[in-house]
């Protein structure tokens, strides 16, 4: 894949997929734009030196004039890629609407704002966009015990495949990723006990997205691609 002199963003870029979602477009020539909220998470990026990768503070995902305002300091946006948002486990008795709207916020409305400043961004020009919903989004009955979590990730299935209908004829390719649980040291930590080796590697998944948003790229849109490895 060929990025050279191209300009993406990654949101949740500083994360476990996030820093294998960019490293391997810095390695292909792209110019990344990494925003973060917490210091800490920009202090302890591994790639926060890299020579293609520009880390960007920002206050919010969820609020539209801070996404504006990011989208407004990239030139000549070529892709986003969203990965930011959350997880929450817990049975519906259990979920308020705090619970419920922080997940819709984190997950659902990050990636509509993100997607919409993309879109004016690219101005014509043509571009991708990949987002990234999860296994429960498309085999729902999964979702049980974590519902608000399933219906905002079904929200982002939503979104993607109506959105890649509205902007083909701009030439931008919207797509997703739809991850099982992936192979990172918090998810190993916290489930110790189940087959690691099953789980999809998140260079494995970056490989993915990382086609997706490509010039290579040149027929695929609307597609909520499975990445669930063996599991």
């Amino acid at each position: 894949m060929d990025y050279r002199d191209r300009h993406v963003v990654v949101t949740g870029g500083t994360g476990a997929l996030g820093t294998a979602v960019v490293g391997a477009l810095a390695e292909a020539g792209a110019t990344c734009h990494v925003p973060y909220i917490v210091t800490a998470e920009a202090e302890r990026f591994a790639l926060r030196s890299h020579a293609k990768v520009k880390l960007v503070e920002c206050r919010s995902l969820s609020e539209e004039t801070d996404v504006a305002w990011l989208y407004g300091t990239v030139s000549q946006l070529w892709a986003s890629v969203h990965l930011v948002g959350g997880f929450a486990m817990a049975p519906v008795v259990e979920t308020g609407k705090a619970d419920l709207m922080k997940q819709v916020d984190m997950n659902f409305v990050t990636a509509f704002l993100c997607c919409r400043a993309a879109v004016k961004a690219m101005d014509g020009r043509g571009g991708r966009i990949v987002n990234v919903a999860a296994r429960p989004a498309l085999e729902l009955r999964s979702g049980a015990g974590m519902v608000a979590y399933a219906a905002s990730k079904a929200a982002v299935v939503a979104l993607t495949v109506a959105l890649a209908e509205e902007v083909a004829k701009l030439d931008i390719l919207v797509n997703a990723v739809a991850p099982s649980i992936m192979d990172t040291p918090a998810n190993r930590a916290a489930m110790p006990k189940a087959d690691h080796a099953a789980w999809p590697k998140v260079e494995e998944v970056a490989a993915t997205i990382g086609f997706l948003a490509s010039p290579e790229n040149k027929v695929t849109r609307g597609a909520i691609v499975p990445v669930y490895g063996k599991s």
